[in-house]
């Protein structure tokens, strides 16, 4: 799990829960119609800009921002370099049944042991590669696109709930109701845009990110495995992916 993406949402929701009760009962700021006419006009809304399967596939895709299922980059190097000391010393089909913790790794090592040449097992990851990115930044667009929406979906309820008050200035028992709807609307809004689905499609931008840079990094070691590089070699080239503090061999002089 991502303690950053679960500590960070409901710590600014419990803060805007304990603010709203510090402030008198959390009742006053429930409202029914405001969260229809946000959640509800929100969700609606942006579903009727993409297809049905695209926005329930963001759906789906929301889950990443949760979880830390990237694989690490360290030990997935650590792992290629074995890999690549066993290519050069019984060749590729040495690596005829090896298992890996990746998958993608692993529909790599395929491509090159069923001998298929560089320029095919390059496009072929590649295109992998480039798919999934797509799935991740259709994810990302949807949430924007609620965060977009729904402050625009509150001002429609203030908007309903002001016409409302104005059109029953005569009867004083109506105006609480209709002030609740227009103030609470814009406070919704800008609860669900800020609080939710900002961070949450920041975070699946982050998380295509990583994963695109770790697919990068496993089509250079299959190319220069499939070249018959020096294990030693991979390996310096693979830790430019890590950061400076993290760059330091760990293949054996």
């Amino acid at each position: 799990m991502d303690l950053a993406t679960i500590v960070g949402l409901l710590g600014a929701m419990g803060l805007i829960v304990v603010t709203m009760l510090m402030s008198g009962s959390l009742a006053m700021f429930i409202n029914i119609p405001s969260l229809i006419i946000v959640v509800g006009g929100s969700i609606f809304a942006v579903m009727a800009k993409f297809g049905l399967g695209q926005f329930l596939g963001a759906m789906k895709v929301a889950g990443k921002s949760f979880s830390n299922k990237i694989d690490d980059p360290s030990e997935l190097i650590s792992e290629i370099v074995e890999l690549a000391d066993a290519a050069r010393k019984g060749g590729l089909l040495s690596l005829e049944g090896k298992e890996v913790s990746s998958d993608f790794l692993q529909k790599g090592i395929q491509l090159l042991v069923d001998g298929h040449d560089a320029d095919v097992v390059k496009s072929v990851l590649s295109k992998d590669r480039t798919m999934a990115e797509e799935r991740h930044a259709n994810g990302a667009k949807i949430f924007s696109d609620i965060t977009g929406m729904a402050p625009a979906m509150g001002m429609i309820g203030t908007l309903i709930g002001l016409v409302a008050m104005l059109a029953n200035m005569s009867d004083p028992k109506s105006i609480g109701p209709a002030m609740a709807v227009a103030l609470l609307t814009t406070l919704y809004g800008a609860v669900l845009a800020n609080g939710i689905t900002e961070p949450i499609a920041d975070k699946l931008s982050l998380r295509a990110a990583e994963e695109a840079m770790v697919k990068n990094l496993v089509i250079d070691a299959l190319l220069a495995i499939q070249a018959g590089q020096n294990p030693r070699v991979i390996d310096t080239m693979l830790r430019t992916y890590l950061p400076e503090g993290k760059r330091d061999s760990g293949v054996d002089e």
